[in-house]
């Protein structure tokens, strides 16, 4: 994160525009995680205590600003979904020399998948700004890492973006008026942008209205901080009026990529943060904060980092996602950062280093609470202790208060056939019985709790998808899309200029013909498997665009 890169929202005048009233009730989704940097010298040095820390707050998705092995094997068979980034100082040579790309994802991406759960890969982090020298070698990088991805087969499920920061666009007030800077416009942010549509992928934006409001401290708080209640200020090139900075930003985004023939491409939060102390180096304006002031203005505070986190924490949980402009959005965030780093910026008063949630010593900085953390819990098994455990704790589970009918051969949840879908059900069933009492997930080690509703568990009476396998390549994908089509599966949707045709992968169009011939049998034991080209899940699937139907 550098602090010049940030731009300001002018709103001269705006407060006197009379109030035009606008809800953004259109249910829509988004998730919380954090992005976990590691430039400090006090950091946890025990990874599996950082993985504690995540699950204990409900936090099942991590960015972090490498490939880093020790954090990569903490993280497998958690559950936690994970981000990682080629660094801006390989992006020249994934870019020049055809044989890094492959060599880098077999390395750092399919040497720990699927045990922990990689679902994207940043291509360097804010390049416009850090390393423009490169701007000519990033689409190129980023095409090449897609290309090694689906030589192994893992195109589908590990999406390929970079993160921009928001000085990437020339002009954000009015939202309207949004556009990317002329000398990257078309040179790079088009070619970019008909990139992540073709494959199924979002554009990565680092977001910080806290750090605007620190630099123009005459706007009103509650607007800068997210408070649905601040005052509106009106667009009046399109008559929309804005409650949230937040959502100033996001819109001028997206007039941004509408400019440039890109309307229905999707934004993700890769940065999303409130500093809750240091101070603003010269030059960048608002006021240090000085000592014993913890209240309100456009300082860096703990009041105003709290307000804000909860106010976005809120505020995905509700499902009020959309922005004035897309009522529809979604809102997938990683807050910066897990942790204070006390060697970034300038020093211990810089405001960079003062970004955490967490303290070093895993104490919260400030109280919040991760969506969907304290609401409901699930109890999951843990397959690093193998199936021969896991059996015994299966066997246990069922014989002390587990409902373990659905998994007997036949029944609704007895595929997936394997230990480790089995042993999850029973499980999670013995849990809840319990009152998911504390220790009635553990099972000697072979289960832990997580706080996001699990893809690969089965309830018996919740809704299932049917989704493709990518592992298996693209030859037996194809093979059993055109038999799932002359089988009974309605392929209209994946026809050239359909609804669903973007992203035209194999994965994409395999996985809506697969679950059209899930549905249209009735979900029934055996309709997913294709050769072993499918497997069934149970959280709504997003494939580009396109939202699988729930049933026939």
């Amino acid at each position: 994160m550098v602090l010049a890169r940030f731009l300001a929202v002018v709103l001269a005048g705006a407060a006197a525009l009379p109030l035009l009233l606008f809800s953004c009730a259109a249910e829509a989704g988004g998730e919380v995680g954090v992005s976990y940097g590691r430039v400090a010298s006090d950091l946890p040095p025990d990874q599996a205590s950082v993985v504690d820390l995540l699950r204990r707050n409900g936090i099942t998705k991590v960015r972090i600003y490498d490939a880093d092995p020790g954090v990569l094997k903490s993280l497998a068979n958690t559950g936690i979904r994970v981000m990682v980034m080629l660094p801006n100082d390989n992006l020249a040579q994934a870019a020049r020399d055809p044989s890094y790309a492959p060599w880098w994802v077999r390395s750092n991406v399919k040497a720990y998948y699927p045990a922990t759960l990689i679902d994207g890969v940043a291509v360097g982090n804010e390049v416009f700004d850090a390393r423009p020298d490169l701007n000519s070698d990033l689409v190129r990088a980023m095409t090449n890492v897609q290309s090694a991805l689906a030589q192994q087969g893992l195109d589908g499920a590990i999406k390929v973006s970079t993160p921009i920061a928001l000085d990437a666009l020339e002009v954000s007030w009015p939202p309207s008026k949004g556009r990317f800077k002329g000398e990257i416009a078309e040179r790079v942010m088009k070619p970019m942008l008909d990139f992540l549509q073709r494959t199924g992928s979002y554009l990565s934006v680092n977001l910080f209205p806290c750090l605007t409001y620190m630099r123009q401290p005459d706007m009103n708080r509650d607007f800068a901080l997210g408070n649905s209640k601040a005052p509106g200020y009106r667009d009046d090139a399109t008559g929309l009026e804005y409650h949230s900075l937040l959502d100033a930003q996001l819109d001028a985004t997206y007039f941004a990529m509408e400019k440039l023939g890109f309307p229905q491409l999707r934004v993700r939060h890769t940065e999303h943060g409130c500093a809750s102390g240091g101070g603003l180096r010269p030059g960048h304006g608002g006021r240090r904060l000085e000592d014993g002031d913890d209240g309100g203005g456009a300082a860096p505070s703990v009041a105003n980092a709290q307000a804000y986190i909860n106010n976005l924490m809120d505020r995905v949980a509700s499902g009020r996602t959309g922005t004035p402009h897309r009522p529809d959005a979604d809102m997938d965030v990683y807050i910066f950062a897990l942790f204070n780093e006390n060697k970034k910026g300038d020093g211990p008063d810089d405001i960079e280093a003062h970004y955490g949630l967490f303290y070093p010593n895993m104490q919260k900085v400030y109280d919040f609470q991760f969506p969907g953390a304290a609401a409901a819990s699930w109890c999951v098994a843990n397959a690093a202790v193998g199936d021969a455990r896991l059996q015994a704790a299966l066997d246990y589970a069922c014989g002390h208060g587990a409902d373990c009918g659905a998994i007997q051969p036949g029944a609704a949840c007895f595929e997936p056939n394997t230990k480790l879908a089995h042993a999850s059900y029973a499980f999670n069933s013995y849990y809840q019985r319990s009152g998911r009492a504390s220790g009635a997930c553990d099972f000697a080690g072979a289960a832990y709790v997580v706080n996001q509703a699990p893809s690969g568990t089965c309830s018996a009476t919740a809704a299932s998808w049917c989704v493709a396998n990518t592992a298996v390549g693209d030859a037996r994908l194809q093979a059993a899309l055109d038999w799932a089509c002359g089988n009974g599966a309605d392929c209209s949707a994946i026809q050239p200029g359909a609804t669903c045709f973007q992203p035209d992968t194999k994965a994409a169009h395999a996985s809506y013909a697969f679950n059209s011939y899930y549905q249209r049998k009735g979900r029934a034991a055996g309709t997913c498997d294709f050769a072993g080209a499918a497997s069934v899940v149970y959280q709504a699937p997003k494939i580009g665009n396109c939202v699988l139907p729930s049933r026939a």
